[in-house]
């Protein structure tokens, strides 16, 4: 278990880290996403949503 984790630390020092400025594109392009596919699943979704109800009401 402690090589393990001995191993784990090694390698954790081998990784490139992003800085600060990459971190804030990185996360800005994130939240962009996300919030695009809530609106357009908010949209797909209505308009489903009227269409049955154009039908079966």
């Amino acid at each position: 278990m402690f090589k393990f984790l001995k191993n784990v630390s090694r390698e954790m020092k081998k990784v490139s880290w992003p800085k600060g400025k990459e971190l804030r594109n990185y996360t800005l392009v994130v939240i962009s996403t996300v919030v695009f596919m809530a609106v357009f699943f908010f949209v797909i979704d209505l308009g489903v949503s009227q269409l049955l109800d154009a039908f079966f009401e």
